[in-house]
């Protein structure tokens, strides 16, 4: 997904009278080794009444020495540059084996045609001292390269400097700030001192605006932005030269055009010549345009582009309606990490360590936003074929007339914090519902993992593997064995209340569960207490026996819903237990012969403690 863009460089002399115009070098056309694309060059000077002619220095870069045979008043200089913004790896080379790690020594040819680059320009007390205190110890290149150019950016602050030429590294160093240029030049004299070939480079640096703002740092400049820069680059055998720029203490990239690279600042100016005697003004301009971009994910649309997306979302959904095509439509986002791109859990994975706090994270903003006063419901999804268990699911229910389905959200835990609750804190919550419904607290059920199925599995364990430790490549049921083996089998799961709606008294009903085995013990897993429930080993009662509510139609007109808050304040204000003295007598009715009153529910509510968390 590329930007080209259009780099537009104009810098015009004014003077006070007619002045002769010795010959110029221009060092502005892009040098042959720039890694971004460069589509087009343009170079206008005026007096149009001028000779030109290109050339290369001694260094390999293009430069235009121009002859002005005329007096004149302006000189003028327009450059323009069409590049292709194409994302660059800066880390994308290959090193010879024998440069892989720093220090590392040039072989003889190679040391030879590189001594203007290695040649000790300053030797000042700071900058010696400097490159003694850095740590040169043997490590990987990349490594190397990485730590000494943010260590000069960290040393050196930035400053627009608007004087000519380049401060001396002692100057530098000893006010500990400079222009780019003069970090440029530091940092080639370091390499340099620590046996590394540099150079000084001159070029453009293009900075555009990110489409959207960086979550976990800087975001960049707030507008497209370019102007003449200066950096290093450094020469290692198998990659080539290396640009590292000081200013940002980061690799050159995509937006590092190079125009000059010498060994000396002097040689890389991008202008030099001289003029008569006179007063002079100076005009300058140096902006960046795009010309295209290719469309891409990060780019919001505009508000031209939302209303042409709405307005087609119509037009589909009426010839949907006239067509009577009923269609139901869904959408699953992939979210991806912005700080663990390769973590498992954001490429293959199901769960991981921080998954669920980013979607606890987001299922809050979804709810602030666009479902105040919802209810949080966290439980399983969908189950995909070859996955042990069913994906996790955060749902957000509420209203559509606005009206809360939850009021205090505090009341809701925070599944990322461990409250440090036990079953203790689960047998209290389960009794204190069981008396808000008015029901026996007798129906309680009290749940135990299956002892023998798991002292059977612990059995099958090889016999240097010790059941009571686990690690990441054990499988969920290892995993879960070693859980319940530390936490001892004899304690409870959690707590179950029978419980269905009567409708024809228009209340809550529950009843004993009693099972052959004594007391009920969940089928074996890691699932929610209540996905795991033995209903199978309920009194069974033939499917037409029961009985059962009428499906609503789904197109069937609903009254509108009331606001039931502080409802159920106002029925159990005064609670008042009901007495039963044997309930495991049950009075029988007389009924309609067709349907049989079942006293079992085989609907229930569980709550169970889970990582310190009480979970209904």
């Amino acid at each position: 997904m590329t930007i080209r863009v259009a780099i537009r460089h104009k810098t015009a002399y004014s003077f006070d009278r007619p002045v002769s115009l010795s010959p110029h070098v221009f060092r502005l056309r892009p040098a042959v080794h720039s890694r971004t694309p460069i589509k087009a060059y343009t170079l206008r000077i005026e007096p149009k009444n001028h000779f030109i002619n290109w050339q290369q220095d001694p260094f390999g870069n293009i430069l235009a020495r121009v002859v002005f045979p005329d007096k004149c008043r302006k000189l003028s200089v327009e450059v323009e540059v069409i590049a292709d913004m194409t994302v660059i790896n800066p880390f994308d080379f290959f090193v010879e084996d024998y440069a892989e790690n720093y220090p590392f020594k040039y072989d003889p040819l190679t040391l030879k045609e590189l001594q203007p680059y290695l040649e000790l320009a300053e030797k000042g007390p700071l900058l010696l001292q400097w490159v003694k205190d850095f740590d040169a110890g043997k490590r990987p290149i990349n490594d190397f390269l990485v730590d000494i150019n943010r260590k000069v950016f960290a040393a050196i602050s930035y400053n627009i400097r608007m004087e000519v030429g380049i401060q001396s590294c002692e100057e530098t160093l000893k006010i500990r700030s400079g222009s780019c240029r003069d970090s440029a030049w530091v940092l080639v004299q370091i390499l340099r001192h620590l046996g590394l070939a540099a150079r000084f480079v001159s070029g453009y640096l293009v900075q555009l605006t990110s489409d959207i703002k960086s979550l976990d740092g800087p975001s960049g400049p707030e507008h497209d932005f370019t102007d003449l820069h200066a950096w290093t680059e450094v020469y290692i055998p198998g990659a080539g030269w290396i640009g590292l720029d000081p200013t940002s203490g980061l690799l050159a990239g995509e937006g590092h055009i190079p125009l000059a690279c010498t060994p000396d600042p002097a040689s890389a100016a991008p202008v030099t010549g001289g003029t008569d005697k006179c007063e002079v003004e100076f005009e300058f301009s140096n902006t960046v345009e795009r010309l295209h971009e290719d469309p891409r994910v990060t780019k919001p649309y505009t508000d031209e582009q939302w209303y042409h997306i709405d307005a087609l979302g119509q037009y589909v959904d009426k010839q949907l309606i006239e067509g009577d095509v009923r269609l139901t439509m869904g959408g699953e986002p992939t979210f991806v990490s912005v700080d663990d791109m390769e973590g498992d859990e954001w490429n293959t994975h199901a769960d991981g360590a921080n998954k669920r706090e980013r979607a606890q994270q987001l299922t809050i903003r979804l709810r602030d936003v666009f479902a105040k006063g919802a209810m949080l419901h966290y439980g399983q999804g969908k189950w995909y074929p070859g996955e042990p268990l069913p994906r996790w699911q955060y749902g957000i229910f509420w209203r559509k007339d606005g009206t809360p389905v939850w009021r205090n959200p505090a009341l809701l835990a925070d599944i990322t914090k461990d409250y440090g609750h036990t079953v203790k804190q689960a047998q209290k919550f389960i009794q204190q519902i069981t008396q808000r419904l008015g029901l026996h607290p007798r129906y309680i059920v009290t749940a135990f993992e299956d002892s023998f199925y798991y002292l059977w599995q612990e059995g099958t364990l090889p016999e240097n593997v010790d059941p009571l430790k686990s690690n990441l490549k054990d499988s969920i049921e290892r995993k879960t064995l070693t859980k319940l083996l530390d936490t001892g089998l004899d304690q409870p799961a959690g707590f179950t209340l029978p419980v269905k709606w009567n409708w024809s008294e228009q209340c809550w009903k529950s009843g004993p569960w009693d099972f052959r085995r004594g007391a009920m013990f969940l089928i074996p897993g890691n699932s929610p207490m209540g996905m795991r429930l033995p209903l199978a080993s309920l009194p069974w009662v033939a499917p037409d026996k029961r009985e059962s509510q009428e499906p609503q139609s789904l197109f069937e007109d609903l009254p509108e819903l009331g606001d039931y808050y502080g409802e159920v304040t106002r029925r159990y204000s005064h609670i008042e237990a009901k007495n039963i003295e044997h309930p495991e007598i049950i009075e029988q009715e007389p009924g309609d012969d067709g349907v049989m009153e079942v006293e079992v529910p085989h609907t229930a509510l569980c709550v169970e403690a889970r990582e310190g968390r009480l979970y209904i």
